[in-house]
């Protein structure tokens, strides 16, 4: 088993660290899939098997995804090609939001063809919000270790990473741990993708600061000083970074998680991305179907096309670990070129448990506004 996995498993980790609407329109007709039980299966032979669940998908002809950046993780090119092998319209909603702006949503737009059909999350919203999943197991399910799902596919890890800082060598000195974001050279030039207390990434961001400064899985307190420094001293830069904001220079150092610090260098050479080997944080996103979807189908089919092996390995492509990676490297599935070139880490991450999450949530929802204020 890689370390990036058994240290999970070791840890006995239910789940790792995390990662709007206008005024809805009148309900939609409820599709033929569902009526036909698309929207109450629990796997593809549950409703007559793949070739079925593809059929009812293209009869619907449409997903709803939000929150899915193109360049987060690869989804640009999954969204093309889920698309593209199945005849259906991806339509994607708020590439930018955070995972609770995806939970808000589904929740204004319950009951409308607009709705989210599927939900990728951090984990402390997803946990809080299991109630609005449909369980759903994939024809891949048994291949998936444990710790990453729930027993009846009320949720399923799909794809990890570790947080990092991502920098312009252009434009700023050499970045090589959390205390170089304090350089005075930096003033003005770090940015943290989100806010800590809706958004998993910004959260493993503050966690990060903390393991680097004596805190721990226990203890974020640390971290939320580190950012009250960096404010201080006129470094912190409350922008969402974006690609747009990186390339234009508003947002030379970034911290992020690792995948999508990497997919800026395709774009930008002079782009470096380090994890921090004192402050290795880690930890895999959540996936679900709404429990309603207004395309039942659809959402069920993007769920397999995910966890398949190509599904997988374009999660790879774009620099994040595929939750299937260890049971598609003994299969000889894996992409091994591309599992290599992976970010180097050595050592055991920090990796939170659903109480710590829950815990680390609240002092941040108490501490984090005083942090610029």
């Amino acid at each position: 088993m890689n370390r990036f996995r058994t240290s999970i498993v070791a840890a006995s980790v239910i789940g790792l660290v995390l990662a709007g609407a206008g005024c809805a329109p009148p309900a939609a007709e409820p599709s033929s899939s569902s009526a036909s039980g698309a929207a109450t299966a629990t796997s593809a032979e549950a409703l007559g098997g793949m070739d079925a669940l593809v059929a009812a998908a293209k009869e619907e002809g449409q997903l709803n995804v939000i929150a899915l950046p193109p360049d987060w993780a690869n989804y640009g090119e999954i969204i093309k090609a889920f698309g593209t092998r199945y005849g259906i319209e991806v339509n994607s909603a708020q590439p930018d939001a955070n995972s609770q702006d995806e939970i808000n949503a589904a929740t204004r737009l319950k009951g409308t063809d607009r709705a989210p059909d599927v939900f990728d999350l951090g984990q402390s919203v997803a946990l809080a919000n299991t109630a609005m999943f449909a369980p759903y197991k994939v024809a891949s399910f048994d291949s998936i270790d444990d710790a990453f799902k729930d027993p009846d596919g009320t949720w399923v890890n799909d794809y990890g990473g570790y947080m990092s800082i991502g920098y312009d060598s252009a434009k700023v000195p050499e970045i090589a741990s959390v205390e170089d974001l304090l350089k005075p050279e930096l003033k003005g030039k770090v940015a943290l993708n989100g806010d800590p207390t809706t958004a998993g990434a910004a959260f493993s961001g503050v966690m990060m600061a903390s393991v680097a400064n004596g805190g721990s899985a226990d203890d974020i307190g640390p971290g939320v000083d580190f950012f009250s420094r960096l404010d201080d001293a006129g470094n912190f830069l409350p922008v969402d970074p974006t690609s747009a904001t990186i390339e234009s220079g508003q947002t030379p150092v970034v911290v992020d998680w690792d995948y999508t610090n990497a997919a800026v260098t395709a774009k930008l050479d002079s782009w470096k991305v380090v994890v921090p080997q004192n402050a290795q944080v880690g930890g895999y996103y959540y996936q679900a179907v709404n429990a309603e979807a207004p395309h039942p189908a659809a959402a069920r089919l993007w769920q397999e096309f995910l966890y398949s092996d190509e599904g997988q390995n374009l999660y790879l492509a774009g620099g994040a670990r595929p939750v299937r990676a260890e049971a598609m490297q003994e299969a000889g599935t894996l992409d091994t070129a591309a599992y290599a070139k992976l970010p180097e880490v050595t050592g055991e991450p920090v990796l939170l448990t659903a109480e710590q999450n829950t815990k680390a949530a609240e002092v941040l929802s108490q501490e984090w506004a005083k942090v610029t204020s």
